[in-house]
């Protein structure tokens, strides 16, 4: 319901109005007509009628006298991100880390302080150190209230400040930010801790303007400006989710390039005896391939399927199929999958002997999914055909070609997975 003024000659009526659907139409009626507007006003009827239906729409009342400027305005502050961050800060050992770090440098402002501003600051609402300064109002964080633009500048100075030290730098200098990534994992680690699993991603950042003087490159843009600087950022997690490291390349470094360097300086941080490579197929080289054989680095890749005359033979390869279920996360059903194991050896050029394990596996949902496409497209190019329409023959779309069986494969060593390349 609404008030609707109606205009009888020169005079205006107030009238309450309802809407309502009829037979599936809209219609309105006229509940009540309260008399005219002016007579209405000058009494205070409209004030009374108004004032005694605010007891049951009082937030419509506060957000109109909001809107007029007639509320009391008042500050108010977030409690919650400070509330929860700064326990977890604690318990990974990030302010005693910092505290430490921070002992031999006499800093006229608290560094642990800006340093958690900072962190605080690109988890909840990520930004520049400007925007930082700025969110910090908005925020109840003990100690921060003290700091300043120019200590944020300051401190992310010292994150990047490069060590005296450079021995087992990797494609980037190393700075106090590698130092705080190694004794974090110090703290959290012991004699019996082994890391032997660890999963890398890639991005890229992009600069603006005259930004990225040093590590800036033109490079491959995954956020499709070519047309700018970038860096490339990497960041390392554990089997259990909790970070390692990060890593800042220059921009025009690929995955390819990065592999090897980044498993030496893994290594030589962090102590890691044993580390096992999970990449596509397509990110390693044959010469990386040899590299990780040599060094005896364990690795799983995936296989492009039929890509050679041995994969084509390890799909054909009559091994017996093992039905496997894999649960979906959410409790979203299973991947059923059949899966073989295939064997196979020979000598390279130079004679030397090599053996490789292929695990195949064939989603049968898939490949009837992927039958029944293979149809449809055959199907349109026949009528298309029986038309005399040949603009479409040959173009197979992106649906039929080098697939059809829904299978996927690779070779391994000497972990089991889905899909993997490596030596037995």
């Amino acid at each position: 319901m609404f008030f609707r003024r109606k205009l009888s000659g020169k005079t205006q009526y107030l009238q309450i109005v309802k809407n309502e659907r009829v037979d599936g139409k809209p219609r309105q009626s006229v509940v009540a007509t309260l008399g005219r507007v002016d007579d209405l006003v000058a009494s205070g009827e409209i004030d009374r009628l108004l004032r005694s239906g605010a007891r049951f729409a009082a937030t419509a009342v506060v957000l109109t006298a909001f809107d007029n400027g007639q509320a009391t305005k008042i500050t108010t502050r977030q409690l919650g991100p400070a509330l929860a961050f700064e326990r977890l800060w604690q318990e990974t050992g990030g302010k005693r880390v910092i505290d430490e770090l921070a002992q031999s440098r006499y800093f006229e402002f608290d560094l642990e302080r800006a340093v958690f501003l900072s962190v605080l600051h690109r988890l909840f609402d990520p930004g520049s150190d400007r925007a930082a300064e700025k969110w910090r109002h908005d925020m109840v964080i003990p100690g921060v209230p003290e700091l300043d633009l120019h200590h944020l500048y300051r401190t992310m100075g010292w994150l990047g400040e490069e060590l005296a030290d450079q021995s087992g730098r990797g494609l980037a200098p190393r700075t106090t930010k590698d130092l705080i990534e190694e004794r974090l994992f110090a703290l959290r680690n012991n004699l019996f801790s082994e890391v032997s699993l660890v999963f890398l991603d890639t991005t890229s950042l992009y600069f603006e303007g005259r930004g990225g003087e040093s590590l800036g490159q033109y490079g491959h843009s995954k956020d499709h400006r070519p047309d700018l600087r970038q860096v490339v950022l990497a960041v390392v997690i554990d089997r259990n989710g909790r970070p390692i490291c990060s890593e800042l390349w220059p921009g025009n470094t690929t995955d390819v390039t990065t592999l090897l360097p980044v498993i030496e300086r893994l290594k030589t941080r962090f102590l890691i005896a044993r580390i096992g490579v999970v990449a596509d197929r397509g990110m390693i080289s044959a010469a990386t391939v040899a590299e990780l054989e040599t060094r005896g680095i364990d690795y799983i890749l995936g296989a492009r399927e039929r890509a050679t005359k041995e994969i084509r033979g390890v799909i054909a390869d009559p091994a017996q199929w093992v039905p496997l279920s894999i649960p979906k996360a959410a409790d979203r059903g299973t991947t059923d999958l059949l899966v073989k194991e295939v064997i196979r050896s020979g000598t390279d050029a130079a004679g030397k002997p090599w053996r490789r394990r292929y695990i195949v596996c064939r989603n049968e949902a898939e490949a009837q999914k992927d039958a029944v496409e293979r149809t449809a497209i055959v199907a349109a190019l026949t009528e298309a055909l029986a038309r005399g329409d040949k603009s479409l023959v040959g173009n197979r779309g992106s649906h039929g070609h080098g697939r059809g069986q829904g299978v996927s494969l690779g070779v391994h060593g000497r972990f089991s997975g889905r899909c993997c390349e490596s030596k037995v």
